[in-house]
């Protein structure tokens, strides 16, 4: 059971990490906002290879960096874009949507069938997600759905959701063809140096961001490798659908950040809307 307090570790560290984020980093552009977030997990990378175990990469370790780097810088702009421009307790519980995009990704394409679990959990990610709003319910029983669609970190947190519904699975792929350390190292190393390579012909970077607050970035970068590294652990050891449902505890951490560190209103109706989207998550997670 070792890979329950991992997820946990890996959820709390995640939401950390976030609000730390918005709270120092806030004020960059989001596609600077992620390369930084990554360039100051890279010391902490690089000092943790020398006591791994290593292993000689397979076609399919390359595979899964070919294919997924590009769609971890896309999800890593919407995710820093997302919490840059909305608050923290109406973004970050929009990620409860991934195991229902991974069981409806496996519906259209491999055919399988929609368990009465499955389709529990996927009403009660949808009724949570329409309580995050449910104030504006006065105004019409639609206004919720409505205001979702208005709060572009919300969306942009939903497009998030279904890339890591592709993300986690490939690589789950990846650290079984490596080890969970190696793979969890290398993955994000290659992610960082293919984001600072792209800069340049994405926006005007500015390279002095990267060091202007180097004492604040390292313990971003600590926090964010410790959510790294207790992820790979844990989804080493268990199937990707229940680590996912644990880590997706951070919905309920970020929620809470929101409220404590950047004052956001009507925490109460968010949180008791994400308590009912984690609730569809483990109800997916654990017995879809």
């Amino acid at each position: 059971m070792l890979w329950f307090p991992l997820s946990l570790l890996a959820a709390f560290s995640l939401a950390t990490a976030d609000a730390v984020t918005k709270r120092f980093f806030g004020k960059l552009s989001p596609y600077e906002m992620g390369t930084v977030r990554l360039i100051y997990t890279i010391p902490w990378l690089i000092g943790s290879f020398f006591f791994i175990p290593l292993v000689k990469p397979d076609k399919i370790y390359f595979l899964v960096l070919a294919t997924g780097l590009p769609l971890e810088i896309l999800a890593m702009y919407l995710y820093m874009k997302a919490i840059k421009v909305s608050p923290l307790s109406l973004t970050l519980p929009f990620l409860a949507f991934t195991p229902v995009f991974i069981i409806m990704t496996g519906r259209l394409l491999l055919g399988e069938r929609l368990s009465p679990w499955g389709i529990l959990g996927i009403c009660l990610i949808v009724t949570g997600s329409y309580c995050l709003n449910l104030s504006h319910i006065r105004t019409g029983f639609f206004a919720p759905l409505k205001a979702i669609i208005k709060e572009p970190g919300s969306w942009m947190m939903l497009l998030v959701s279904f890339i890591y519904s592709i993300t986690s699975v490939i690589s789950k792929l990846g650290i079984l063809h490596t080890n969970p350390y190696f793979f969890g190292i290398t993955y994000f190393t290659a992610l960082t140096i293919l984001m600072v390579a792209l800069a340049p012909f994405i926006q005007k970077f500015t390279a002095r961001n990267l060091i202007r607050f180097p004492l604040k970035g390292m313990i971003l970068g600590f926090i964010f490798g410790v959510m790294i590294f207790s992820h790979v652990l844990a989804i080493s050891m268990v199937q990707v659908a229940y680590m996912i449902s644990i880590k997706r505890t951070s919905l309920i951490f970020g929620v809470l950040y929101g409220a404590w560190l950047f004052q956001e209103e009507k925490i109460g109706e968010r949180l008791f809307g994400t308590i009912i989207m984690i609730g569809g998550v483990f109800i997916i997670g654990f017995f879809s």
